[in-house]
């Protein structure tokens, strides 16, 4: 079974074509908050820098990697 990490890099690898992509999952920085889990695997930063980015505002690219 893939981590939600690596399914997270590979749909934006695969919709967005990036030159750079960083998925960190951030999820122990968020113990003990509402949606967090055990096992983790529930809070992610993502880094992308991606061609398809150029000329967009910053919520039309946050709304393309959403």
């Amino acid at each position: 079974m893939n981590s939600r990490k690596t399914t997270i890099e590979t749909m934006l690898s695969n919709a967005l074509k990036p030159v750079s992509l960083l998925v960190s999952d951030d999820s122990a920085k968020h113990k003990g908050h509402a949606g967090a889990r055990p096992g983790g695997q529930t809070h992610y930063t993502v880094e992308i820098v991606a061609e398809i980015f150029r000329g967009k505002s910053r919520v039309e690219c946050h709304r393309m990697v959403n």
